[in-house]
C-alpha cells in the first residue's frame, strides 16, 4: 500500500489534492482512499490531508504517520511544520518551492529522496492565482510514478470544470519542471 501525507494551509487545495489522487487512482483499476485531518482551523491555517492507493481493498481508516511520500503544497510549512516526521526510510518528499533540491536538502538537513517545483510560479502564470495543488499533483507524478499521469486528466477537468484546462496546464508542466535528488 502507497501511502501520502499532503501539507499545506487551508484554502490551497491539500483535501482536493487528495481526492484527486484517490479518483485517478481507481480510474487505474486501483484501489484509493482520501481524507483530511483538521479541526476548526481557519483558511491559511495549516492542514494535513491524505491517501491511501493500493491494488487491493483498503481497509485500514487512520490517520498516516508512517508515510511513504510527503507531498508539501506551500513551502513556509517547511519551517513550521516537521513534515518528514514518520517518513519512512526510502520515502519521498516532494516540495514546492523556488530553490534548488541541493539547497533544501542542506538547508534543512534532510536525508531523503526529494523533488522540488515551483509551483508557486507555475500556478500565477497558468492560473492566475498561487493555489498550488494541481500543479503538485505534477510534481508528485513526476517523482514517483503511482499510475499514468494521464489518469489525472479527467478527474482534474470533472473536478474543474471551466478552469480545468488551466489546471492541466499547470499539472502537466510540473511533470516537466520538476527536478529530481532521488
Amino acid at each position: 500500500m502507497l501511502e501520502i501525507r499532503l501539507h499545506g494551509r487551508g484554502g490551497q487545495g491539500a483535501v482536493t489534492s487528495a481526492e484527486l489522487l484517490a479518483l485517478a487512482a481507481i480510474s487505474e483499476g486501483k484501489y484509493g482512499q482520501a481524507f483530511p485531518s483538521f479541526g476548526p482551523e481557519r483558511r491559511g491555517a495549516p492542514v494535513v490531508a491524505f491517501c491511501r492507493i493500493d491494488e487491493k481493498q483498503i481497509k485500514i481508516r487512520s490517520n498516516i504517520d508512517r508515510p511513504d511520500i510527503v507531498l508539501v503544497l506551500d513551502p513556509s510549512i517547511l519551517r513550521i511544520v516537521n513534515v518528514t516526521a514518520g517518513l519512512k526510510d526510502d520515502g519521498i518528499l516532494v516540495t514546492n518551492t523556488r530553490h534548488k533540491a541541493d539547497e533544501i536538502l542542506r538547508e534543512l538537513n534532510l536525508n531523503c529522496k526529494l523533488a522540488v517545483v515551483n509551483a508557486n510560479r507555475i500556478a500565477r502564470e497558468e492560473l492566475g492565482l498561487p493555489i498550488t495543488n494541481t500543479t503538485m499533483l505534477g510534481a508528485l507524478l513526476k517523482a514517483r510514478a503511482i499510475f499514468n499521469p494521464d489518469a489525472m486528466i479527467e478527474p482534474l477537468r470533472h473536478r474543474f470544470g471551466r478552469i480545468a484546462e488551466k489546471n492541466v496546464k499547470a499539472f502537466k508542466r510540473a511533470l516537466e519542471e520538476t527536478e529530481l535528488a532521488l
